[in-house]
């Protein structure tokens, strides 16, 4: 059998649920422009187009890999660019036998200039960069998103040309799947208008409540801090932790209450009285449970969501509290909030895991912490966090205030009653030397869990 003969055999497999037949690597009309590249000709794979197997019913560009581990291919398009000019990138993917598709199924895009060379990057807000160096417009990896009922899922997203660049290089990857295979449908590429800010001004209140005799005299002695906060026009405040316990020389359990319950209520009509959101630490009692809660309430006055603190300090085992185990993330009107509470902040996997739920910001009432931690959870995960401290500041172990995406603090109380507010933009990128926008990379090259060691 002649190599062109076996080529032609291989390439007539099916390749997608036995249904659909490849045709070769010469890209149709419907993908002209397109080729098919590997980074070293020994890890190259199996490149064709299929007659149909798109969503309209219409052709698709193919990847697949034999059982070889390693292999990495991808079918690139360059698309020409005016500097400083906005594009919508758009496509496709459904792909089979892939294990891990946010590694294995990537979309890349490289800015060039009409040379083919990296272009310098514009914005000047940027960090690790060296004096007299130029930092460089870095490959974007656009985001993913879920999956459709028949296993489709959309890679998007919104990009500024950088002002130097005149070509954009779309690459559609399929990388380290043995046996996998991926079909690239209906790329899309097109001039569009710059994104709108996406504003939020973010508030932590620094406050330990005293001579208390309820639980809900705590939560009167907030009143003032967030009526505060309000005149600052906050769209979130963070209270303390278990806000409902502190100072009234009562047991953990015995200030423990339902979720929602008489603090959430309160707390409720506060957030709709001044049109914010507003999370407060509290203990829930769920039947002979209890737990160290963060709820998140919303200007229509009704709990939004709770948070039960997963990684619990030797006093609270003691006392008998039990762990949480999920890290839900909730919508806002600004944006995607998620919570933790205290030592989850020890803890790199709580941070990251409502980050990778989609959390933009993460509301943490505190007791006290290392406040490095507080700076790595946002800066590793290039998120916002929002901390409420009982912890003096002198102390420096922990502070009320704000940190961004490079971990630096950007709002932060100098003492007992006052409130850290700032305002951010949520739909503003923040870059790295060598990494570019390092929060899209995140999904793609982090590590693959492992199961837990027995």
């Amino acid at each position: 059998m002649t190599k062109k003969w076996l080529t032609m055999v291989v390439l007539a497999i099916p390749l997608w649920l036995g249904s659909l037949e490849a045709q070769d690597v010469t890209p149709t009309d419907a993908f002209a422009g397109w080729q098919a590249q590997a980074p070293r000709p020994e890890l190259r794979p199996m490149f064709a187009v299929a007659r149909t197997g798109a969503p309209d019913g219409g052709p698709a560009l193919v990847v697949r890999h034999d059982a070889r581990e390693g292999l990495d291919g991808c079918w690139t398009r360059n698309f020409p660019v005016n500097g400083g000019q906005w594009y919508a990138f758009r496509v496709l993917y459904r792909a089979q036998n892939v294990e891990v598709e946010r590694r294995s199924v990537v979309v890349k895009i490289h800015w060039r200039d009409d040379q083919g060379r990296p272009v310098p990057l514009d914005e000047p807000a940027v960090a690790g960069y060296l004096v007299g160096h130029t930092p460089m417009a870095e490959t974007e990896f656009p985001p993913t998103g879920p999956a459709t009922a028949s296993g489709w899922r959309e890679v998007s997203g919104v990009y500024r040309a950088p002002s130097r660049a005149h070509q954009a290089i779309v690459a559609l990857h399929l990388q380290w799947a043995p046996h996998g295979s991926v079909f690239w449908s209906l790329p899309s590429w097109q001039p569009t208008d710059p994104p709108l800010p996406r504003k939020a001004r973010l508030a932590a209140v620094h406050f330990m409540p005293r001579n208390g005799k309820t639980p809900m005299d705590n939560c009167r002695m907030f009143v003032p801090w967030i009526e505060k906060a309000a005149q600052q026009k906050a769209d979130l405040v963070v209270l303390g932790e278990v806000l409902t316990y502190v100072g009234l020389g009562k047991s953990l359990c015995e200030c423990a209450e339902p979720v929602p319950g008489p603090a959430t209520e309160f707390f409720g009509k506060l957030a709709a009285k001044h049109d914010l959101y507003i999370v407060a630490g509290l203990l829930e009692r769920d039947g002979h449970l209890v737990y160290n809660v963060a709820v998140l309430l919303g200007p229509d006055g009704r709990l939004v969501g709770k948070y039960r603190k997963v990684c619990l300090p030797r006093s609270e085992i003691e006392a008998g509290l039990a762990p949480g185990k999920d890290y839900p993330v909730f919508d806002t009107r600004f944006g995607k909030v998620g919570m933790m509470v205290c030592y989850d902040g020890f803890f790199p996997e709580v941070a990251r895991e409502l980050s990778q739920r989609g959390a933009e910001v993460i509301a943490w009432p505190v007791w006290g912490c290392n406040p490095l931690l507080a700076r790595a959870r946002a800066c590793e995960n290039h998120v916002y966090i929002v901390s409420s401290t009982y912890s003096p500041p002198e102390a420096n172990w922990m502070f009320t205030g704000v940190v961004d995406h490079a971990g630096e603090i950007v709002a932060r109380a100098s003492q007992p009653g006052e409130v850290a507010l700032v305002e951010v933009d949520l739909n503003q990128r923040f870059r790295w030397v060598s990494l570019g926008d390092f929060k899209a990379y995140i999904p793609r090259h982090r590590p693959i869990q492992l199961p837990e060691p027995k």
